[in-house]
């Protein structure tokens, strides 16, 4: 506990949270239960895409992350690109100013150091970028914390992340292939360590009696377009995506089977419409959910999961629901891998109603041995993220944590 001669330390949130993805917004969650826990004393506010939502939904104060705010919008009229211009270096300003009033900024996980959806380098790269240069210049402690990587080939954007990389004081990963892409790319990582994702932090929903109906699959959807390579074939990748997703749905209809459709980002939407309106059957449904917690609601009550989003994955396997990936990046097979499912993962580029039927079929097959592996491996990613929050206080807060050795001293 901080002594009343200490001054609390100041603590920013930065990210593109609060913008509609549930992923990184539980991630932020999970690291405002660690401040509330480990340093009840800390003063925290946000830097990021939604001020409003964040504000109102975890009572902290938030300042918006781009000054223009059209700043992912395509700019093509004149106007607009005078104004992104514009941006850049106020954003310059305002981030720097926000930094120095500021002792530690945590980037609570998400893929900020990956380009494995469709990525500008002077969107959220250059915004990370302005973040760690600045948090060097004054001397504020930056951290990456359970942060996703990957190679990236586009020079700018690659160069901008190397750079924020290098100039945080602390980094961990989500994963071993992150840090290894961060070394590929010539980021020192000898010290950086690997952790389960944030997200395997939060609470996992009380048990309650089932409302799904008996033999119900959840099927997660994906507004998927592909990588940051993939733009001149992103339409194809897309339609070839939502087509066998339907069959899918399709087949499990045929089957008598109820279908839930779940989404983890506003931009989902399109897809469960066009499948519901592609598969007209009261079997199948969509929910709405707002958060992680709502989505692991939905989970632990199904059957089995079929999932595409990172982070509905994660929430799939943290309530123990067996669970198929429609992998979209080297990431998810990395996850399915650490908890125990790397045999049940489909490639999202190429979903081939038939064969990822023949998948769901053996999954289901040996759901009793999966349960009890997924049991296991939860309880493996508690431990871990407690070393990591643990490891966390000692990089950034040593005023607290010389405060808890100088008490265990003292205590007869």
């Amino acid at each position: 506990m901080t002594s009343t001669h200490e001054t609390p330390a100041r603590v920013g949130v930065f990210g593109l949270l609060g913008s509609g993805n549930l992923g990184n917004d539980g991630s932020l969650e999970a690291v405002l239960g660690y401040l509330r826990t480990e340093h009840p004393e800390a003063v925290v506010d946000a830097l990021c895409g939604g001020p409003e939502v964040v504000s109102a939904r975890y009572r902290i104060p938030a300042t918006r992350l781009h000054w223009y705010r059209g700043e992912y919008r395509t700019a093509s009229r004149a106007g607009a690109i005078a104004a992104k211009g514009l941006g850049k270096l106020v954003d310059a300003v305002r981030t720097a100013a926000w930094v120095r009033r500021h002792d530690v900024v945590i980037v609570p996980g998400m893929g900020v150091l990956e380009a494995t959806l469709p990525l500008r380098p002077w969107g959220f790269p250059y915004a990370l970028f302005l973040l760690c240069a600045s948090g060097r210049l004054f001397g504020t402690r930056v951290a990456l914390v359970g942060v996703g990587a990957d190679a990236i080939s586009d020079r700018p954007t690659r160069a901008l992340v190397r750079w924020s990389a290098r100039l945080a004081t602390y980094r961990s990963y989500r994963d071993a292939l992150s840090r290894d892409a961060m070394r590929a790319m010539g980021v020192r990582t000898a010290r950086d360590q690997v952790y389960p994702d944030l997200a395997f932090a939060l609470p996992t929903p009380r048990p309650s009696t089932p409302s799904a109906s008996p033999g119900q699959v959840c099927v997660g959807v994906m507004a998927f377009h592909g990588g940051n390579d993939d733009r001149a074939r992103a339409d194809e990748i897309h339609r070839r995506y939502l087509d066998g997703t339907t069959r899918f749905v399709r087949a499990l209809v045929e089957d008598g089977r109820p279908v839930r459709l779940l989404t983890g980002d506003e931009c989902d939407a399109p897809v469960v419409a066009a499948i519901l309106d592609a598969v007209d059957s009261p079997l199948v449904t969509a929910a709405e959910a707002a958060s992680l917690a709502d989505l692991m609601t939905e989970m632990a009550a199904a059957d089995t999961v079929v999932a595409t989003r990172y982070h509905n994955l994660i929430c799939a396997l943290k309530v123990g629901t067996p669970t198929l990936a429609l992998s979209y990046a080297a990431k998810s097979d990395a996850l399915m891998d650490r908890m125990g499912l790397a045999a049940y993962c489909h490639p999202a580029r190429e979903v081939d109603a038939e064969r990822l039927l023949e998948h769901f079929r053996d999954l289901e097959k040996r759901s009793a041995e999966l349960r009890r592996t997924l049991a296991e491996r939860n309880e493996t990613a508690t431990r871990q993220l407690a070393h990591q929050f643990t490891e966390l206080t000692t990089a950034l807060f040593p005023a607290a944590n010389h405060a808890h050795a100088h008490a265990m001293r003292e205590t007869p």
